[in-house]
């Protein structure tokens, strides 16, 4: 079918084609118009004509030849945009002697070859519409021609397969002019048959409707590339669309209700990464999002990701992710879209950072793979005056969390955040009542993030299994016991049952989370409660209550952190890192207790990760007749100039906030 003749039947003749072109290809700014209902309601009969009448001309994914032009030419009022433009460039510069990306597997995954084409492809694509330079079209052109010369994009684990067509559908659509017919038919062909037309054709369908990040991504990468070819494969195309529309919602209901993400902080910047470029795509190609960015929670997510960031730059780390993070182009796209400037501040800082450590190294950084899109998405305007996120922060949702923070402007700030949930949520750990602090700029009390996936996977560990008795719970990092929680007689959270925040407050006068985890120590305990309260002070209290234990039981409370032990009299024990210090007071009222030390930086089992310079604060109580326990843990920053411990008199949590 010659799909040009056939739009201009359509449209009568080219004038009226371009008015169609005007009004279905401009951007929108505030996401669904007010008819557009979630979740999307386009039936495949309606995306299919919404396919016929996409006018002919590339580039059309993301951003058109006349924004492309607009961008070189634009003058911003935020000097950092220039910095970054200028950064784009270097970055693509440095890809212009490098060998074309090779089929190399890491144990199962192609994984890494697939994110290094993306960046490369958004990068050398970027540069060529910056500069004009057709240098940048020849090196992608080379990259795109070797990857679709591969025999697959190992479609077993197929974010793979949607990372690489993402990465050929931007060269293919943003380089479309400058590319031969015959470059152009071998990249359209390997975008169709080694990626689009998969789901469809074959078995690799098993991530069609998943509840998680593996359906943001898939379905990002496939509609990249299915728009990305439409002209000569529509009917794949609006296949591809409808897919995507009626399926990832399902992985958008992470978001509900206030916008935490389940799986964490650095699964949120994979998967919403995605969500925010499907809904780009869909934008820049049909004009609407179909009601997406309307998605319960999903405006909220904005500020997600700063609102688990604590001053020491360390992120809330809950599930498996590490906790540092660079700039995020969602976030610009965030901000932009729903006019709050202020979710950006964080990110113009990390920006400016990484813009600046660029510049001084003699090695190229690059940073995430999607940075260049922030180019796309930077407001000209200066950065906000005023932050209007929360200090204190209840995520909701089934896998719960709580943030507390004493300021946002304040280095010294202290920070604290409480996860809830349960093991077995994906990506879960047995990290129910784990908290993380900072204090003084420094993170005192750390999750030790994931263990690596590929080394656990090639000893034929199990990984991903989460039930009670898996290989999973084997791993030190996973367990409770490599965690800031409470273990009993040395056993395991119950992987099936969770943790639930009965109580949040966001009194600045009274703060606190209180959290039932009697579920996660089912049959070990009748009532575990954990309560952790901001005080007026700018100290935090942690107070756990355990009743119903065998009487003699085991009960250790336990605290993870790289700082070195300066004093420890038993009831006190005061830390010290990066020339700041901190002490926690031991005000329990089961006694005796005193402070130990435990030594976690080697690894527990053969398959475990050394934990370099981490040790594990200590105490450890025996349940008495009676089977009740509790622990009063009173954190004091170095910079808190007048400490409530000698007046605190702790109230039972079933007192607090009455």
């Amino acid at each position: 079918m010659n799909r040009m003749s056939k739009f201009q039947k359509m449209t009568g003749c080219f004038f009226s084609g371009f008015i169609l072109y005007l009004v279905l290809c401009a951007p929108i700014a505030t996401g669904a118009s007010p008819d557009e209902a979630y979740p999307p309601a386009a039936t495949l009969d309606e995306v299919r004509e919404m396919v016929e009448q996409v006018p002919m001309g590339h580039p059309r994914l993301l951003i058109d030849q006349r924004g492309f032009e607009a961008l070189a030419k634009k003058q911003p009022g935020n000097p950092l945009f220039e910095s970054l433009r200028s950064l784009v460039i270097e970055h693509a510069d440095s890809y212009l002697e490098k060998a074309p990306i090779e089929r190399v597997l890491t144990g199962r995954r192609l994984l890494g070859k697939s994110r290094e084409c993306v960046q490369r492809s958004i990068l050398l694509s970027m540069a060529f519409h910056l500069s004009g330079d057709k240098k940048y079209v020849k090196r992608c052109e080379q990259e795109m021609l070797q990857v679709a010369g591969f025999e697959d994009w190992n479609p077993s684990h197929f974010l793979d397969t949607a990372e690489m067509t993402l990465a050929l559908a931007i060269g293919y659509d943003w380089l479309y002019n400058e590319l031969d017919e015959a470059t152009r038919q071998t990249v359209r062909k390997a975008i169709k048959e080694k990626g689009v037309a998969l789901p469809f054709t074959t078995r690799h369908n098993g991530w069609v409707k998943s509840t998680n990040n593996w359906g943001q991504v898939c379905h990002g990468g496939l509609t990249a590339g299915a728009l990305a070819i439409l002209e000569h494969e529509p009917e794949l195309a609006a296949k591809t669309v409808h897919n995507a529309l009626q399926n990832v919602t399902r992985s958008m209901e992470a978001f509900a209700p206030k916008g935490s993400y389940p799986e964490g902080p650095s699964y949120w910047s994979y998967g919403t990464t995605y969500n925010v470029i499907l809904n780009e795509l869909v934008s820049s190609v049909f004009g609407s999002d179909f009601g997406l960015s309307t998605a319960p929670g999903f405006v909220e997510t904005g500020q997600y990701l700063s609102v688990v960031t604590g001053p020491s730059g360390q992120t809330f780390n809950y599930s498996d992710g590490g906790p540092g993070r660079g700039a995020e182009a969602a976030i610009f796209w965030f901000a932009s879209r729903f006019n709050r400037p202020d979710w950006a501040l964080s990110e113009q800082q990390l920006l400016k950072e990484f813009v600046a450590e660029s510049q001084n190294s003699q090695r190229t950084r690059y940073g995430s793979r999607f940075l260049p899109l922030t180019l796309l998405w930077m407001d000209d305007a200066s950065n906000a005056s005023e932050n209007q996120m929360p200090l204190h922060w209840s995520g909701e949702g089934h896998v719960p969390i709580t943030v507390h923070r004493s300021s946002w402007t304040d280095p010294n700030a202290v920070f604290v955040g409480l996860k809830g949930g349960a093991p077995s949520a994906n990506h879960g750990q047995m990290d129910i009542g784990s908290f993380v602090l900072d204090a003084d700029g420094v993170r005192w009390a750390v999750d030790l993030g994931a263990e690596s996936y590929h080394g656990i996977e090639s000893r034929g560990m199990n990984l991903w299994d989460r039930s009670q008795d898996s290989d999973r719970w084997t791993i030190f990092r996973q367990q409770n016991t490599g965690h800031n929680t409470l273990v009993i007689d040395g056993q395991l959270q119950v992987a099936k049952n969770s943790g639930t925040f009965e109580r949040f407050s966001d009194d600045a006068n009274h703060a606190y989370s209180l959290l039932d985890m009697s579920g996660v120590y089912d049959g070990q305990a009748k009532s575990v409660k954990r309560g952790l309260a901001m005080t007026s002070s700018n100290e935090v209290l942690i107070q756990d209550e355990l009743e119903g234990l065998k009487p003699g039981a085991r009960v250790r409370w336990g605290m993870i952190t790289p700082a070195k032990v300066v004093n420890n009299d038993g009831s006190t024990l005061e830390l010290e890192q990066d020339g700041k210090t901190l002490i926690l007071t031991n005000q329990s009222p089961t006694k005796p207790l005193s402070w130990q030390v435990i030594d976690v930086s080697k690894p527990q089992n053969e398959w475990d990760s050394a934990n370099r310079n981490m040790k594990m604060v200590v105490l450890e109580g025996k349940a008495p007749a009676s089977g009740d326990i509790n622990f009063t843990v009173l954190v004091t920053p170095g910079s808190c100039s007048q400490s409530m411990g000698d007046s605190l008199k702790p109230i039972p949590l079933s007192g607090w906030g009455q």
